[in-house]
């Protein structure tokens, strides 16, 4: 089944529905259990935060939003993940068209090994978009969405690695942003990246936040403190499975958390 061909995109405003839901989710590698019964609602047009300590399940929660733990041997997930209702491990889902809705980017720039240009047009000629010109408006569009486009607009035909760190974390999203996602991840976006280059993909992701719903992965307490909307506090427990603790507006779970490990750890007391 195409994705396209059953959900409907509302961008008209309704920024307080779910956009995503995980219910009783679980999650195995082979025998290992890397999450348990994470039931969570993502809103849409918003930032979610996932927080918690090293080993606890983050990026792989992260992953199953795309099904990228699918390609893992061994990977398998119970409960239901839906995207605007639809949940989207049944078999019937085409997964190209799932990764096309839920864009993903990387804790380090990964640029492919081609000109800034031919990155961002990537994907769109991918999906059957080859006409030159419209490529171009494409390209642009997108580079401008990064807040990326006066600082590139001279360099299109240069080599993407020519770029500095920040600059290639933002072609990276506007690579994503070229072929119309829904959801954006972020996985530790801004780990490898200097405060001045953390402080634009923060500014950037507030601006998305307008149009596209984000999730974030982040170790740092304060980028979820000042980015986010809304946040989930992750920790491992037992069995070495990860749990979801509590969640909440990032305000409220920062200054009265429900849960003492909570305040525990955004207050450095562990993790």
């Amino acid at each position: 089944m195409k994705l396209d061909s059953v959900l409907t995109s509302d961008r008209s405003g309704n920024s307080g529905r779910a956009k995503l839901m995980t219910r009783e989710l679980s999650l195995y590698y082979g025998s290992c259990q890397a999450l348990r019964n994470v039931t969570l609602s993502i809103p849409e047009r918003a930032i979610t935060a996932i927080i918690g300590p090293s080993g606890c399940g983050k990026s792989s929660f992260l992953r199953v939003f795309n099904r990228m733990n699918d390609l893992i041997p061994g990977a398998k997930v119970e409960g239901s993940v839906e995207l605007d209702g639809i949940d989207i491990y049944e078999r019937s889902i085409d997964v190209v068209e799932l990764r096309k809705m839920v864009g993903m980017v990387f804790q380090k720039p990964n640029p492919f090994p081609m000109s800034v240009f031919e990155n961002v047009a990537f994907g769109p000629r991918r999906h059957g978009r080859v006409n030159r010109g419209e490529l171009q408006d494409i390209v642009e569009g997108s580079l401008r969405e990064a807040a990326l486009w006066e600082e590139v607009k001279d360099k299109l035909d240069q080599p993407a690695f020519d770029l500095s760190g920040g600059q290639q974390q933002r072609l990276c999203i506007a690579r994503v942003l070229a072929v119309e996602p829904e959801v954006i991840l972020m996985d530790e976006p801004c780990s490898a990246l200097d405060p001045v280059a953390t402080l634009k993909i923060e500014d950037l992701m507030r601006r998305l936040a307008e149009q596209y719903t984000i999730i974030i992965v982040t170790h740092n307490m304060q980028q979820a403190a000042r980015a986010s909307d809304i946040s989930a506090f992750l920790l491992m427990e037992g069995d070495s499975c990860g749990v979801l603790v509590e969640h909440g507006p990032t305000s409220e779970l920062f200054t009265r958390p429900r849960d003492k490990r909570t305040e525990d750890y955004i207050t450095g007391r562990f993790g």
